[in-house]
């Protein structure tokens, strides 16, 4: 029997441990998925925050994300529905007043640091990835991408690493390797998993 709504893939890991280059990599090969990057349902923090006063939100904590919208719109695209997604201004900490339409067909995959974090959200997934990067590598990943994409310094960077994106990762990331159905040494670089992932999920667009 056809599956009604798409096939929900979620993959997870710290800031910088690859899972963009994950995506990147499958969609050289693969046909017909969509990705939701978690990022997009941060909630806004325009009035509360700026890149020269960073820590004054923890975006590295479940909190900071609209689970609630992030739980529905899966939701509803498991039961055949289309989602408008939200779009995240990382310059100014809001969400856009733009919107990407989702449809509900074949693979979807959700991306992101705290996807695993709410039971109700893990419920939705019908296969669970983490990344396992080392810190170092994930820390200069992110410092790199902050600086080059987000209008960041070097200085704001460091600090909001120390203060809560090293804590947060220990404390709420790390742990959700325990939900994972399979864990990702080197993200996107590992190329036995890389194949793995792509064959299977080539294979299930052809039986849907």
């Amino acid at each position: 029997m056809k599956k009604k709504g798409p096939i929900i893939i979620g993959i997870c890991g710290g800031s910088g441990s690859g899972k963009t280059t994950i995506v990147s990599k499958i969609a050289e090969i693969v046909e017909g998925f969509t990705v939701i990057p978690q990022d997009n349902y941060y909630k806004s923090f325009d009035k509360t925050v700026d890149n020269d006063h960073i820590t004054a939100v923890n975006f590295d904590h479940p909190d900071a994300f609209d689970m609630e919208l992030l739980i529905q719109h899966l939701t509803q695209l498991r039961a055949g529905h289309p989602v408008a997604m939200p779009v995240y201004d990382f310059v100014h900490h809001r969400r856009s007043e733009e919107t990407v339409a989702i449809e509900p067909e074949g693979i979807i995959i959700l991306e992101g640091i705290m996807i695993y974090s709410n039971a109700r959200l893990r419920k939705l997934f019908d296969l669970k990835l983490y990344v396992d990067t080392p810190g170092d590598i994930r820390f200069i990943r992110r410092m790199l991408r902050d600086i080059e994409e987000r209008g960041r310094t070097v200085n704001s960077v460091v600090e909001q690493y120390l203060n809560v994106v090293r804590p947060g990762h220990d404390e709420f990331i790390e742990p959700m390797k325990a939900y994972a159905d399979l864990i990702i040494p080197e993200g996107g670089h590992n190329q036995r998993a890389m194949d793995v992932l792509s064959a299977f999920m080539n294979q299930t667009l052809k039986e849907q």
